[in-house]
């Protein structure tokens, strides 16, 4: 997490620009402003609060909507004087109901590397009462059989043809499939990675 003291708030009267994305996705949700009283009760909350320059006073993101940005962690800028906020939201980031301020869409396809990235940190840390911990705990051979059986519920609801079935069963697959490549140490950027070459255009 970042060290406030080394931040600078001195060019804009006491505030930084704070520049919020999901961290699930890497898309820009906000801007919004935060005074140092701010950024300590974002750090201690784990909550998003902005200072309001129109209120003059602190606003926690989502005390109205509901839709609460949690924090997840902090870096800021090479001059110390901007911050980037990475925060998973809780609903819709904007006033107006869209994911994001800026009109941006959410790409959820990038949650497969977030997901990956906490499929390992389980991997190493093999923290208690975690399902995946207790795969990794298994050993190979079950979590290469989980591989099988997911296989298996996704072909049978594909056979019977229940839509809601497949998206839960696919669901199950990927995520055995990504706990199976982490169990042998290959990244899903390595499956992308073989994807684009085999559809890069022949010369």
């Amino acid at each position: 997490m970042i060290e406030i003291q080394n931040l600078d708030f001195s060019k804009l009267s006491g505030l930084l620009p704070a520049i919020v994305v999901d961290v699930n996705t890497n898309q820009v949700l906000m801007l919004g402003f935060m005074n140092e009283e701010a950024l300590i009760k974002t750090i201690d909350t784990k909550l998003v609060t902005f200072f309001s320059r129109t209120k003059n006073q602190l606003w926690t993101k989502g005390e109205t909507s509901g839709n609460f940005l949690e924090l997840v962690d902090i870096k800021s800028d090479c001059d110390n004087d901007s911050i980037l906020v990475y925060a998973n939201p809780k609903g819709n980031t904007c006033h107006t109901g869209n994911y994001s301020c800026f009109n941006i869409a959410g790409d959820s396809l990038q949650f497969l590397n977030s997901l990956q990235e906490i499929i390992l940190e389980r991997q190493q840390k093999l923290p208690k009462g975690s399902y995946t911990t207790s795969l990794f705990e298994s050993g190979a051979d079950r979590i290469i059989q989980k591989v099988g059986e997911e296989s298996i519920e996704t072909i049978i609801a594909a056979k019977n043809r229940n839509r809601e079935e497949v998206i839960n069963e696919v669901s199950d697959l990927i995520y055995h499939l990504m706990v199976m490549l982490s169990e042998q140490n290959i990244s899903i950027q390595n499956i992308t990675d073989k994807l684009v070459e085999r559809h890069k255009p022949k010369i």
